[in-house]
């Protein structure tokens, strides 16, 4: 009997000391699984950025996923708003950005120009269209500047076809588009089509009684209610509206789209450089401009799917409106002054 004891005292041990063992391998691998989850930049990064608050919110459990050591913080607001901004945080020699995503391509030859931005080859920039042959900024998304119109007043087959479509009387009063002193892609839409049509198209709009509001949401809410029947407006703000059941319709201008290509670069000062680095990367692979689209924009990318609504990039992006870049970062105040005196008085 006590032999028997014994025995099973033994087994006993044998057994707790194979658990323990099996135990220990097993929080061994959940440590290793833990450190994996861990590589990557640590610390905090600030992206200074004009895309929208609901399209941040909406990426920022990707990103968390990618770097989970790592804190991101965002100020948003209109490409001017963030100009404004870093304006004077460049002035104080005190800029809080690490990371910049603004709509307007011109405003980064300005930076380029005054030695701000971190030259960054990354290796997703060989899959990208519209980049800095030096490597200062790359474009992350493609928006574009159409022309919509409310479906229940307006008819497919009397939709305007093209911007210059829009002088027709029938529009008189009806019409609007966002201030160019405000928003970027509105800033770059009035030098593009001035220089294809000449400022006296925009003094014509004027006296077929345009509106300017402050920017792409209140031309997209005005056009939602019907206090306008067509405007020119961001292609996303119409196809995010139009998914959700509003009466909105998206037309590409037979004389041309205004395409813009916003970039995203790394500034000089940026504390945490390597983890800038790794984030811009991001932004540029595969998952990172899959996150773009579904912000209901353009991928930089060709192996990425356009946002849902909307047709292939190739379909249209053949016929944009040339824009020179360096021209609208060398004339920025004055345009603005051009189109406030011929516009908005």
């Amino acid at each position: 009997m006590k032999r028997h004891f014994k025995f099973l005292v033994m087994v006993a041990m044998i057994f707790c000391l194979s658990l323990t063992l099996i135990t220990g391998c097993g929080n061994k691998k959940a440590a290793s699984t833990n450190a994996k989850k861990v590589e990557g930049p640590s610390g905090k990064l600030m992206i200074y950025t004009s895309i929208y608050p609901d399209i941040i919110e909406s990426v920022k459990p990707a990103l968390q996923e990618a770097f989970p050591n790592l804190e991101i913080e965002w100020f948003q607001g209109g490409t001017e708003k963030v100009v404004t901004k870093l304006t004077g945080e460049i002035e104080a020699n005190k800029v809080s950005a690490d990371l910049l995503m603004v709509a307007d391509p011109s405003y980064y030859l300005t930076l380029q120009d005054q030695d701000l931005l971190l030259k960054y080859d990354a290796p997703n920039r060989k899959d990208v269209q519209y980049k800095d042959e030096e490597g200062y900024w790359t474009g992350v998304r493609i928006s574009n500047m159409i022309i919509a119109y409310n479906t229940d007043k307006v008819k497919d087959e009397e939709a305007p076809k093209s911007f210059k479509d829009l002088l027709n009387p029938k529009w008189k009063d009806k019409l609007a588009m966002p201030n160019p002193l405000l928003s970027g892609t509105a800033f770059v839409t009035a030098g593009a089509i001035s220089d294809a049509f000449g400022w006296d198209y925009f003094e014509k709009l004027k006296t077929n009684g345009l509106k300017v509001e402050d920017g792409n949401s209140k031309v997209q809410n005005k056009l939602i209610t019907g206090e306008y029947d067509v405007g020119i407006i961001l292609e996303e703000n119409i196809l995010k509206m139009a998914d959700k059941g509003e009466p909105l319709k998206v037309v590409y201008p037979e004389d041309g789209v205004v395409v813009v290509p916003s970039p995203i670069a790394i500034f000089k000062t940026c504390e945490n450089p390597e983890a800038a680095k790794a984030v811009e990367n991001w932004w540029l692979s595969k998952e990172g401009q899959e996150a773009i689209v579904k912000g209901w924009m353009h991928s930089v990318r060709n192996d990425v799917v356009p946002p849902k609504g909307a047709p292939e990039f190739k379909t249209f992006g053949d016929r944009a409106f040339k824009v020179d870049w360096a021209k609208l970062a060398k004339d920025n105040e004055q345009m603005k002054e051009t189109f406030r005196s011929k516009v908005m008085e």
